[in-house]
């Protein structure tokens, strides 16, 4: 049984969340480049990252800046006792 080379330990959330925390008023076009997706996903994927309290959007000019809530708890079971924070802090140079 081969093993594919395509998967990865992040999902296309936490890929957006990390673009984000290192440029929170980049384009969700170079955001959808840097992740690999659609623009149109990652529109879909802010839009969950919001309403579960993630993130916050705020309409600068023509652009919209992203407020991250680095005390949010992970989502999983296994993870719940870490916040969005302990990660991008890891994987970020903020």
């Amino acid at each position: 049984m081969s093993v594919s080379n395509q998967w990865t330990f992040f999902s296309n959330h936490g890929h957006v969340l990390i673009c984000l925390a290192g440029n929170s008023d980049q384009p969700l076009r170079e955001v959808a480049l840097a992740v690999g997706i659609t623009e149109r996903a990652v529109q879909r994927i802010v839009a969950d990252l919001e309403e579960a309290g993630y993130l916050t959007r705020e309409r600068s000019g023509r652009r919209n800046a992203y407020t991250l809530n680095a005390k949010k708890e992970l989502r999983h079971s296994l993870e719940k006792s870490h916040s969005i924070g302990e990660i991008l802090a890891v994987l970020t140079d903020d």
